[in-house]
C-alpha cells in the first residue's frame, strides 16, 4: 500500500524519537543507538548534508515542539531559544495569533499560492502593513511583493530605482563611511547614483544603532541631488529595535524599504515598499514564490498583534534591561568587550586577553560560551567577522522573568568560560572574573 506524505513524515519523525529503533538500513549504517534518540538525527544530518550547516553544527538539538520563547529537544530537554530564527519570529514560535490566521487560510479552501494575482489574504496583509509605515512614506507608498530570499528583496529595490532614475549606480556605504564625515562619502561634483542603499541598524556582525544625525544628514543630500534613499528593514523590522522600524528612531522618511524575515509571521515573505512616483512598471518582479497565501495571512497577524499591544515599546524597555545587565557583564569580565544594540537586538563582543598558552582566540572564546549556554538551556546566536559576537534577538513577546532566566543564564555561562581560561594560566596583572 502506497504511503500517504502524512505517515511519511511521521514515520521518520518517530524513528528518531525517544525509543525509536530507526530502519533495518539506519540501524546497519549507523548502528542501534545511532538510529534512535536526538543524537541519531544529529549523526544522519552529518552523514546526509552539507558541512557548510555551520549553525546546525554548532547548536546540536533537535526540535520537535516550540512555543513562544521555549524549544523542547527531541529527548524532552527546554530551551530558551534566543535566535528567533535569525530574527524572523517576532512572536516566538508557534503563536497563537499566527496559528489561528494560518488554519483559517487553510480551511477556507483558497488557493495557498497565487502569482501576481489579488485575493482577500493579500488585500487584508497590504492593508496592515500600510498602517504600520511611517506617516510620510504610509501616504503615498506602493507595495512591491518578490521573491521571499535575502536577496530578492534588495534586487528589486536596486531594480526599482535603476529604472526611476535611469541611473545604474546604488551606493551602499562601507563600514568607515557609516561614521565619515558625509561630504567624504558622496561628494555633490559628478553624476548622482540611482539610489543609497542602508541600514538603520546594522545587523549582520551584531546590531550597531547609525546615528540618526548620520542618517539625517543623508537625507538632506539625497533629497537635495533628487537620489532615491532606500533603507534595509530585513534585520530590523516589526519592532525589533523599539521601534515600528528602524529608520522611525532618526525621524528620517526613506523613499524605499526593503521589508522580509519577521514580515511573514515565521514564514517566507519579501516585499518592498516605495514612494508611488518611483512606479513605472518597468521593474515588476517575476518571482513565482512572491506573496504565498500563508506568509501573507501569518504577517498579516504578527503585525497587527505588534501594533496594537505595543510590542515595540516593550522591547525598547526590556532591551534596555538587557543592555544594563550586559555592561555590568563587561564590567566584571575581562572577556567581554563592547556591548550594543537597541530594543531587542543586542551584541556583545567576546575578547581574549592573554591568559598564557592554549587560551584560544576570541571566536573560541565565544564558541564556548555558546556551548555552555545551550548546557543552560540557553539557545544564543555567534556572528561577526571573527565568530566572537553573540547576538540576543528574543521575540518581542518575552516576558520579564524569561528576560531574568535568559540573563541569569548567560551570565553563568560567561562565568564558566572565563574560568576555563583562565585555568591556562593568566599572567601577573591580568584581569579576571570577580
Amino acid at each position: 500500500m502506497v504511503e500517504s506524505a502524512y505517515e511519511v513524515i511521521t514515520a521518520a519523525a518517530g524513528s528518531a524519537g525517544p525509543g525509536g529503533a530507526g530502519t533495518e538500513g539506519e540501524r546497519a549504517e549507523f548502528g542501534d543507538s545511532a538510529a534512535a534518540g536526538p543524537g541519531g538525527a544529529v549523526r544522519r544530518r552529518q552523514a546526509r548534508e552539507s558541512a557548510a550547516r555551520t549553525y546546525a553544527r554548532a547548536l546540536p538539538v533537535v526540535p520537535v515542539r516550540a512555543r513562544g520563547l521555549t524549544i523542547e529537544d527531541a529527548d524532552g530537554r527546554r530551551y530558551l531559544d534566543c535566535s528567533s530564527g535569525a530574527g524572523s519570529l517576532a512572536l516566538g514560535h508557534n503563536h497563537p495569533v499566527v496559528l489561528e490566521a494560518i488554519r483559517r487560510v487553510l480551511d477556507s479552501g483558497a488557493p495557498l499560492q497565487v502569482t501576481g494575482l489579488t485575493t482577500p489574504v493579500e488585500d487584508a496583509f497590504v492593508a496592515e502593513l500600510l498602517r504600520t509605515l511611517p506617516p510620510g512614506l504610509a501616504g503615498h507608498a506602493r507595495v512591491r511583493f518578490c521573491g521571499p530570499g535575502g536577496t530578492e528583496p534588495v534586487a528589486t529595490a536596486v531594480a526599482l530605482v535603476r529604472a526611476a532614475t535611469g541611473r545604474a549606480r546604488v551606493v551602499t556605504p562601507t563600514d568607515a563611511q557609516y561614521a565619515a564625515d558625509l561630504a567624504t562619502c558622496w561628494p555633490e561634483a559628478g553624476e548622482a547614483p540611482a539610489g543609497v542603499l542602508v541600514e538603520a541598524v546594522r545587523g549582520e556582525s551584531g546590531p550597531r544603532p547609525v546615528p540618526g544625525t548620520w542618517l539625517r544628514g543623508l537625507r538632506r543630500i539625497t533629497e537635495r541631488r533628487s537620489v532615491p534613499l532606500v533603507v534595509d528593514e530585513t534585520e530590523t523590522g516589526v519592532g525589533r529595535t523599539g521601534a515600528f522600524w528602524a529608520v522611525e528612531h532618526s525621524g528620517v522618511t526613506p523613499d524605499v524599504l526593503v521589508l522580509s524575515k519577521a514580515i511573514g509571521g515565521s514564514l517566507p515573505l519579501a516585499a518592498v515598499v516605495h514612494r508611488a512616483d518611483l512606479d513605472d512598471g518597468r521593474a515588476a518582479g517575476a518571482a513565482a514564490f512572491r506573496g504565498n497565501q500563508l506568509a501573507l495571512a501569518a504577517g498579516t497577524a504578527t503585525l497587527a498583534h505588534v501594533r496594537v499591544h505595543c510590542l515595540a515599546e516593550h522591547a525598547a524597555r526590556v532591551g534596555a534591561r538587557i543592555l544594563a545587565r550586559l555592561r555590568g557583564l563587561a564590567g566584571e569580565f575581562a572577556c567581554v568587550g563592547a556591548v550594543r544594540g537597541c530594543g531587542l537586538a543586542i551584541a556583545m563582543e567576546l575578547t581574549a586577553p592573554d591568559c598564557g598558552p592554549g587560551a584560544g582566540t576570541a571566536g573560541e572564546l565565544a564558541a564556548a560560551v555558546q556551548r555552555e549556554c545551550l548546557r543552560r538551556g540557553l539557545i544564543v546566536d555567534l556572528t561577526g567577522p571573527a565568530g566572537n559576537v553573540l547576538r540576543l534577538l528574543p521575540p518581542l513577546i518575552v516576558t520579564e522573568e524569561q528576560t531574568s532566566a535568559v540573563l541569569d543564564r548567560l551570565a553563568d555561562a560567561v562565568q564558566a568560560a572565563e574560568r576555563s581560561r583562565a585555568d591556562h594560566g593568566p599572567p601577573p596583572g591580568a584581569r579576571t572574573a570577580r
